[in-house]
């Protein structure tokens, strides 16, 4: 299923000057949709009721209210699922995420920037927060010198103020982001440290101020979004970073086996 924002992309030439003007207020504040309704989109946007009820039309949406379960889902807000047990539906959408996420992907740049970096510190929030820890526990089998942030109850900011033009902040920024989360991408693009971004399409918006950025769907047909895409792009981008430095790499993995064999922590 094609997000709003994309939805709008395809249409956009086709749409009179009116529609025009309620498609950027729409692109412009995506979260607020979840709960304006069509009166409040056409005062907000300054164009007639009856314009924004033919572009929701046009989009795809039969209602507002429609359009607002579409966006509370872009923004990963649990929903009620009329279909639980659709197993078949659950696993063509979980397909379709993995396909649009390999599709056109080049990790190179990337994992250039991760396994070149003097220090790469992992960020993520909320939801993002797990598949942050995923990617450092990843990271750190390829190399040294990877932290996640924040750590339990802590802020932020004395996690990034080190940060140089040799190290590289990677940001997992899904739905639903906290509202802080604009201010520490502005941040981190006016340190020196470069910055990777993994979002899905309503991260879009940060891409010019980011250096590299992958996007990865987590839409489902479930009450909840999915991150297997997530996990899986994960686990490419940290085996494109191993393979950056191949012998560094192999040298990293033999050190961890050897603690792993002194310490007999593995079975």
């Amino acid at each position: 299923m094609k997000t709003i924002l994309e939805r709008i992309r395809e249409q956009y030439p086709a749409l009179t000057p009116q529609e025009r003007r309620a498609a950027d207020f729409m692109h412009a504040h995506l979260d607020d949709l979840a709960v304006y309704n069509a009166t409040e989109v056409a005062g907000l946007s300054g164009v007639s009721k009856a314009t924004v009820s033919r572009l929701y039309r046009r989009l795809g949406f039969d209602s507002a209210e429609e359009l607002r379960d579409h966006v509370r889902t872009l923004r990963g807000a649990p929903r009620v699922s009329e279909h639980p047990s659709d197993f078949g539906a659950h696993l063509d959408r979980e397909i379709s995420n993995l396909r649009m996420a390999v599709s056109g992907l080049d990790l190179a740049a990337a994992a250039g920037l991760i396994a070149e970096a003097r220090r790469v510190v992992v960020i993520g929030f909320r939801t993002s927060y797990p598949m942050a820890l995923h990617l450092r526990q990843q990271l750190t089998q390829a190399r040294d010198a990877v932290a996640v942030a924040p750590q339990p109850g802590q802020s932020i900011g004395e996690e990034i103020a080190s940060l140089d033009a040799r190290d590289v902040a990677v940001l997992v920024g899904f739905p639903r982001r906290p509202r802080e989360f604009g201010a520490l991408v502005t941040g981190l693009a006016a340190s020196p440290a470069r910055v990777v971004l993994l979002t899905d399409a309503t991260g879009r918006g940060y891409a010019s101020r980011v250096d590299e950025i992958v996007e990865i769907a987590v839409g489902s047909v479930t009450s909840f979004d999915s991150y297997a895409a997530v996990a899986s792009i994960i686990g490419l981008l940290a085996s494109a970073v191993l393979a950056a430095d191949p012998a560094r790499g192999r040298a990293r993995l033999a050190a961890i086996g050897a603690a792993y064999d002194s310490l007999h922590e593995l079975e």
